[in-house]
């Protein structure tokens, strides 16, 4: 069972967030970007709804990389855990990394994102819908 809100850090946890629910979706985004950004076979966002989501960084940490035109990446300057994912194609929504939830959020990963760049080193959950794009 999953709360009406939830929160999540960082690792150093200076960087805290707190977002109320539902989310939008969850899904592994295997594009080279997300994968080089988290060291991973692919990363697993969560698309929240920006006005329901609340940054608690009083130090003013949270650093944010333009990754592409219209897009950037955020992360915290003091241990460097990759959070968060915005872009102009996806405009009023916020992406973090369900890594950093303290807390289960309403659903479990429903698709591959971005599946045509995919790894082979990196087990597949085929069971998910797949977005080849």
């Amino acid at each position: 069972m999953y709360k009406d809100t939830v929160s999540g850090s960082c690792l150093c946890g200076k960087v805290r967030f707190q977002t109320e629910l539902p989310s939008k979706w969850c899904a592994h985004c295997h594009c080279t970007m997300c994968r080089k950004y988290h060291g991973a076979g692919y990363v697993t966002w969560v698309g929240l709804e920006e006005q329901r989501f609340h940054l608690q960084d009083e130090q003013s940490l949270l650093h944010w990389y333009e990754s592409s035109t219209g897009a950037r990446r955020g992360f915290c300057s003091n241990c460097g855990t990759s959070l968060f994912f915005q872009s102009e194609q996806w405009a009023g929504e916020i992406h973090v990394a369900l890594g950093a939830f303290d807390q289960p959020i309403d659903r479990q990963p429903q698709a591959h994102a971005f599946y045509k760049t995919h790894v082979d080193w990196m087990p597949i959950d085929e069971s998910l819908k797949i977005f080849k794009g």
